[in-house]
């Protein structure tokens, strides 16, 4: 019981989650997954994105395995597991061909007629 009121304090800002009405954290997170999943959808800064994501997916581990009893079979925690797994291939291999990334280092190198530069 005393983990769970250090984790409320964590969480909500030092206050009570009854006390305080923004819950700055929980949406921060999930405007970051979201972001962040935009971002690695269409390669932009992959390997930066997949950084950020990495804490976020091991902190959803351990509350998935610290609540649910973990390694059930109708548990959410290989769902997580086998994300963060993808976001680790991702975070070492970069982006692909066929990505933001790849298009703007493509084009860098070219003037505004589409011509190469010396």
């Amino acid at each position: 019981m005393h983990d769970t009121q250090i984790l409320e304090r964590v969480i909500y800002g030092g206050q009570s989650q009854e006390e305080n009405t923004t819950h700055f954290l929980p949406i921060l997170i999930c405007w970051a997954n979201l972001l962040s999943g935009f971002f690695l959808m269409v390669g932009l800064a992959t390997r930066f994105i997949a950084l950020i994501q990495i804490p976020i997916l091991v902190g959803a581990i351990i509350f998935i395995a610290g609540q649910k009893g973990g390694y059930m079979p109708q548990s959410e925690m290989w769902l997580a597991i086998l994300t963060l797994l993808l976001v680790i291939f991702f975070f070492i291999e970069g982006s692909g061909p066929i990505s933001l990334d790849a298009y703007f280092k493509h084009n860098r190198s070219r003037d505004s007629q589409g011509r190469n530069l010396p």
